[in-house]
């Protein structure tokens, strides 16, 4: 894979944003309700409102928006939501370099901690997400349209805080 660019992505994006998690979690289908698949696969009507409610993230390579991740500021937390990678650019690191913009964001905005939610059947999602310092926390949801859920979080360390210990 060529060199992949990350971005902030615009109104005009959300189709591509939109094909990307279809493209992504298709595979996926039969493993979701189907209320849970849609609101997973959401519309470009759908990333629009997400563009409004926070930055939404766009791996670009060739072009072609391969990756994405959304997130929105809860309280003084950052919830990351619509992390997706074309199946054909997984092994690529893209979705590692997707979190660190996160995480940078969250710093910038002296955020204490990124959470989501995510289902069991994710586990390459999983597996990125322990290897990037995400842990199991009890708190909720518990499903999406009922498709079971779980949720883990990073809590971060800021610089000035670093001082301190």
């Amino acid at each position: 894979m060529n060199d992949v660019m990350i971005c902030l992505a615009e109104l005009k994006d959300a189709p591509a944003v939109a094909y990307l998690l279809s493209e992504a979690f298709v595979e996926y289908r039969p493993l979701y309700t189907p209320e849970g698949f849609a609101a997973t696969v959401i519309t470009a009507e759908q990333v629009e409102t997400r563009l409004s409610e926070g930055p939404v993230w766009a791996a670009i390579c060739e072009n072609v928006i391969v990756g994405t991740i959304s997130v929105v500021r809860k309280g003084d937390s950052l919830y990351v939501r619509g992390m997706a990678v074309h199946p054909a650019a997984r092994g690529q690191r893209i979705g590692e370099r997707l979190l660190t913009q996160t995480e940078d964001y969250a710093k910038r905005h002296s955020l204490s901690r990124l959470f989501l939610s995510t289902t069991s059947f994710l586990d390459r999602a999983i597996g990125l997400y322990e290897k990037f310092g995400f842990r199991c926390v009890a708190e909720g949801p518990h499903e999406l349209l009922g498709t079971p859920l779980f949720t883990m979080e990073k809590l971060l360390l800021h610089d000035d805080l670093r001082k301190i210990s």
